[in-house]
């Protein structure tokens, strides 16, 4: 059965007190289910901007898209994750991720590691979260038993299958890193990395929700015009394969939401996250999407 659609904002750009309360009420006044945090140097640190998300909003739920968890050790992060679902209420979803910025495991002072040992840490760090939740004498206790709702990102095979085994969320980016280089996922190889998490996900008695990020959003009523403008960050991709691209939100309301329901068709993506300069824009397409 197909899902309803759900929306997240993620506050990618730091802001301070009182600018930051504004910023995560206006994104509840849009209709956004979710305000989520990233985990980046440079940024926001996310479990304080989740509770004053949390504090300055009634209806949306708050989130890490995603957690680094190479910045974190698990003992700790199980403190903040059930801390934080009590302070909000019980509104908190945990995403988790490998890391995959050398300059800032750098700048942390932490080893780069492999992709393959990254995915360990991971789920070594997972295994122990939700060892240390499950746990009816863990002090601090969250709201939501045994653990918030989880969100897993990522589009490599290991990845893809922890999800599919463990993620109540399946993220997936539309892009992989290849070389230092982030590179976009054509349609078509974005329907081969859903059809491979499908795979893995066969034996799932309830099937997890599917989220994408999409990367840009721009309301206009030339949509090829706008996609010229992008096509010196996609030099490899012609203009009709750009028009195509499942992480581009280009065109007239309108058309920005049939892309979108015919995306739910295709894909299954009914969790649909944007970057917080697109907020306002895609605001609008929210109000056309909502319900459906």
């Amino acid at each position: 059965m197909m899902r309803q659609f759900r929306f997240g904002v993620s506050m990618t750009t730091p802001a301070e007190g009182e600018e930051w309360r504004k910023r995560c009420r206006r994104a509840e006044e849009l209709g956004y289910d979710v305000i989520l945090v990233p985990d980046h140097l440079g940024m926001v640190a996310p479990f304080p901007a989740m509770i004053a998300a949390a504090d300055a909003t009634e209806r949306p739920r708050v989130g890490t898209f995603v957690l680094n968890t190479a910045f974190w050790n698990p003992a700790l992060l199980a403190r903040e994750i059930a801390t934080t679902d009590a302070l909000t209420g019980g509104r908190l979803e945990i995403g988790l991720g490998t890391g995959y910025v050398p300059e800032e495991h750098e700048r942390a002072g932490l080893e780069f590691l492999p992709p393959g040992r990254r995915v360990d840490h991971m789920r070594h760090t997972l295994d122990e979260i939700e060892r240390l939740l499950s746990d009816e004498e863990h002090v601090p206790r969250g709201v939501q038993r045994p653990r918030p709702p989880l969100l897993l990102g990522g589009n490599g095979d290991r990845m893809l299958r922890m999800a599919a085994e463990r993620a109540d969320i399946a993220a997936f980016t539309g892009a992989r890193t290849a070389g230092g280089a982030l590179t976009v996922l054509t349609a078509d190889e974005l329907d081969g990395r859903v059809a491979a998490y499908g795979g893995y996900a066969a034996g799932r008695p309830r099937p997890a929700e599917l989220n994408l990020l999409l990367q840009v959003v721009t309301v206009t009523d030339d949509r090829r015009a706008a996609v010229r403008e992008l096509l010196p960050r996609v030099p490899y991709l012609s203009e009709e394969q750009a028009l195509d691209l499942p992480l581009l939100a280009v065109g007239t309301v309108g058309q920005i939401a049939d892309q979108l329901r015919a995306q739910r068709e295709r894909y299954g993506f009914s969790y649909l996250t944007v970057l917080d300069p697109s907020m306002e824009a895609f605001g609008r397409v929210i109000e056309e999407l909502r319900g459906m």
